[in-house]
């Protein structure tokens, strides 16, 4: 969590914001932290990172098109030195990755104390934002990034329409209501561009979940009525990718650059049916191997380890890691892995 000090200084900067943009990672926990941090003012801009998940020279662009006089970088793993020493107003990154020094960036991760603490960055923002009619889209975030928030009991005080007990993040990812807030937030972020940045402004503006769960106005009408047509893609990837259980502790399901990626939402959801397994998602596009490694247990060492001498690169959380790697060191590197989980 961030320290009190952290959510003043936080509070005091957002507030004199006048024009500020905020970077943000294209999965639940960057996009719920975007939203708890935009609408306390409603002042500002946001950028989704797309691809490598991070703000490089090239985002320079979106800085000179914007004008902001601050930027706050939201759950994206990695902010080039080139990108920060571009920027000519003040940064503050708001993570929860593995922490890297970069110059001019004010960071603020709670890894830095604590190497092992695991904290997304969702729940970071909600401290910030404080709104408690905001609290359903922070238990999206933390949920959607497989974490279970201190503010649980609360949050089944206030909205037992969207989860009526305590229950394990599986059972609440693939067996609630706002298991499927969490989804409906994943698919939002897929399609063309324009059409994902209209969902975007349109969260922006729901005050209730059951607005687009029970569709009880248009807006939640219409982002209900989204998340269907992407479902309608996800259904038959998820089929063929259940498979029928085998010895070996790694599960692969791999599928071709002209699908949309679900890569994420598959592993997290395979996790969930095949605990003991490791999953492994794999969508091959441009040459390279795209994936999303999950499973119940760390996996983070034995990535690291399975990625020394390979042309690729990867990393993330102790269960819940992504990689990339070149399309002729793919055989090379899945033997390797499936050696160290092994």
């Amino acid at each position: 969590m961030l320290t009190t000090k952290e959510v003043a200084l936080l509070q005091k900067e957002l507030e004199t914001a006048q024009r500020p943009l905020f970077f943000y990672d294209d999965d639940p926990d960057g996009l719920t932290s975007f939203l708890l941090l935009y609408r306390v003012y409603r002042e500002g801009r946001g950028v989704i990172v797309k691809s490598s998940s991070k703000l490089e020279k090239p985002m320079l662009g979106k800085v000179d098109e914007q004008k902001p006089d601050k930027i706050f970088v939201l759950d994206v793993p990695v902010i080039e030195q080139e990108f920060a020493d571009g920027v000519h107003v003040p940064i503050f990154w708001i993570d929860h990755h593995q922490p890297i020094v970069v110059k001019n960036v004010h960071s603020f991760n709670p890894r830095r104390k604590d190497p092992e603490i695991y904290i997304p960055t969702s729940r970071m923002a909600y401290q910030i934002s404080n709104h408690p009619e905001d609290l359903w889209i922070a238990a999206v975030g933390c949920f959607g990034d497989y974490y279970l928030p201190n503010f649980l009991p609360e949050f089944l005080q206030r909205y037992p329409q969207l989860l009526s007990k305590e229950m394990s993040l599986p059972e609440i990812l693939y067996q609630t209501p706002v298991g499927k807030l969490v989804r409906i937030f994943s698919f939002l972020l897929k399609g063309k561009t324009t059409e994902v940045y209209k969902c975007i402004k349109i969260l922006t503006r729901i005050a209730s979940p059951d607005e687009i769960l029970q569709q009880s106005t248009p807006a939640g009408k219409y982002l209900f009525q989204r998340f269907e047509q992407i479902n309608q893609r996800y259904e038959p990837l998820i089929e063929r990718a259940r498979q029928p259980a085998t010895k070996s502790k790694v599960l692969l399901f791999h599928y071709q650059e002209d699908e949309w990626s679900f890569t994420a939402d598959l592993a997290n959801e395979l996790a969930a049916t095949y605990p003991k397994k490791v999953i492994i998602i794999a969508r091959e596009k441009g040459g390279e191997m795209k994936c999303s490694l999950r499973a119940q247990f760390p996996i983070l060492p034995a990535l690291e380890k399975a990625l020394v001498g390979i042309d690729g690169f990867g990393g993330g959380h102790p269960n819940a890691c992504g990689m990339v790697i070149k399309k002729p060191d793919w055989e090379r590197f899945l033997q390797r892995f499936k050696d160290e989980v092994a």
